[in-house]
């Protein structure tokens, strides 16, 4: 038996936070990536029933399961721009909010719309730093052009993905200064801008001034994004597996394989079926400075599992469909249930149980 466990309890805990920090911005629940993971219908759901009327996807596919679920009415915003006329096609019989991150994104929906002889809607996307996208913000006169020259978009809103690598302020009130630049520059030209976002999770939770007229939470539902201690966020998702063998090994048996690890005395092991294959120990990335380097070492060294009510230490890496436990000192026999920390975007073979 192996099996990922979600919460309902801890989803809506972190809701509860999630709310509290934006300070009455609409919020966007973003969820893109099948929900992180959990399954992006089963997410939404839960977020529609904390008062969430706004979605964030990342690909037709996304959208469009949505709105062939009960996601009638609901604001479904596309954070990616395409130039893709099937795609774009979709989007727009879909009613779904698209993005314009540049001339060419922004004509090719126009194209889109037009055929159709529709209005379509969408949000412009202005890269503050981040690279994966979006207006330049030394090029304003392209954002002005994409509001003068697109006749058959209404542009509704506009947004930047505020990012900070170290984590100090410094970094966003740089981005935000430059984004309000944008901004200044579309209301001087009598345009105006609708729903203004740039906030993220991370951003979200460690930055007031962040906030804008919207925030847009993702890894934040799960407790998954960057943390820092006393967030109020609770961790989402953990695994249970039952236990296949436990036996002795004697002094100087080794265990392992891509590192053997030699036995200093007899030692009581137990088999979990779970590896780097259903997710396990598999973490999502971060920056990689020496602190970080240091912590991800720590935390491989002393990975434990929960086994009847107690902890036990993972013996060596973990295997890729199997790894090790040392229970010397904690009464169990094979059948028994283990849990263990999965995050539900990387679990693999693990049907996903609701609790």
């Amino acid at each position: 038996m192996r099996r990922l466990i979600i919460e309902r309890s801890a989803i809506r805990s972190n809701m509860a936070v999630i709310k509290e920090r934006a300070q009455g911005a609409a919020l966007y629940g973003v969820v893109s990536g099948q929900g992180g993971g959990v399954g992006a219908v089963r997410l939404a759901r839960l977020l529609r029933d904390a008062g969430v009327t706004r979605f964030g996807v990342n690909s037709v596919e996304e959208a469009q399961l949505l709105r062939e679920s009960g996601f009638e009415t609901e604001e479904i915003l596309m954070l990616r721009s395409t130039v893709d006329r099937e795609e774009l096609e979709r989007l727009v019989d879909l009613s779904v909010v698209c993005t314009v991150s540049s001339v060419d994104t922004g004509l090719a929906l126009n194209a889109v719309a037009e055929n159709r002889s529709t209005v379509a809607e969408a949000h412009i996307q202005v890269d503050t730093g981040l690279g994966f996208g979006g207006f330049l913000i030394s090029e304003p006169e392209k954002i002005l052009l994409a509001y003068r020259s697109l006749p058959n978009v209404a542009l509704s809103g506009i947004y930047t993905q505020l990012h900070a690598v170290t984590g100090k302020s410094q970094e966003v009130d740089g981005q935000l200064k430059q984004f309000q630049q944008v901004l200044e520059a579309i209301h001087q030209a009598g345009f105006e801008t609708g729903t203004v976002h740039a906030a993220g999770s991370f951003a979200l939770m460690h930055f007031d001034c962040a906030r804008l007229d919207a925030v847009r939470a993702g890894s934040a539902i799960l407790g998954r994004c960057r943390r820092t201690k006393g967030d109020g966020l609770t961790t989402v998702g953990y695994g249970e597996a039952t236990i296949t063998e436990v036996r002795w090994l004697p002094k100087g048996h080794t265990v392992g394989a891509d590192k053997l690890i030699t036995m200093k005395k007899p030692t009581r092991v137990a088999v979990l079926p779970v590896g780097y294959q259903n997710g396990f120990g598999v973490e999502r990335p971060r920056s990689q400075g020496l602190l970080d380097m240091w912590r991800a070492w720590r935390r491989s060294r002393n990975r434990t599992v929960r086994l009847n009510g107690q902890r036990v230490r993972v013996i060596g890496s973990i295997g890729a469909s199997e790894t090790i436990l040392n229970v010397t000192d904690v009464k169990c026999s094979a059948g028994d249930v283990a849990a263990f920390d999965l995050d539900p975007l990387y679990a693999r073979g693990m049907p996903i149980e609701f609790r």
